[in-house]
């Protein structure tokens, strides 16, 4: 197993790491699993290819569950980034071939950050 690092830049943010997770795969055919072991940011397959689709999965996921809510209790005030965590997921598995992810043409990993500036660990499992 090997673990990336992923340096956040905002409190929300959706950073693109699938060539780091293709770095060092094997020559072969397997499957990747990636899992993260925080409470407050998660992965998720989307396109990589129009920044709006973070902008708008971000805003979608402010609007829903914005981050002062009279009803959290949680005195860190990231109640909402648990919520948005837990909604996300915290592993994603991609099944690759001859040393490349079978991700789809316009597909790519991302670590969706919700209570950055942080620096993040992605387990990276290769079977």
């Amino acid at each position: 197993m090997r673990v990336l690092s992923v340096k956040s830049a905002a409190r929300e943010e959706m950073l693109d790491i699938t060539g780091d997770v293709m770095k060092d795969l094997p020559d072969c055919d397997g499957v990747c699993v990636l899992f993260t072991q925080h409470t407050t940011c998660g992965l998720t397959i989307n396109e990589n290819a129009d920044p709006d689709v973070k902008s708008d999965m971000l805003g979608f996921l402010h609007r829903l569950i914005p981050q002062y809510e009279p009803n959290f209790r949680h005195f860190e005030h990231n109640s909402d980034a648990h919520k948005k965590s837990s909604l996300v997921g915290s592993s994603v598995t991609v099944p690759f071939e001859n040393g490349k992810l079978c991700l789809g043409r316009w597909q790519g990993i991302y670590l969706c950050e919700f209570d950055g500036l942080r620096e993040r660990e992605v387990l990276v499992k290769i079977m």
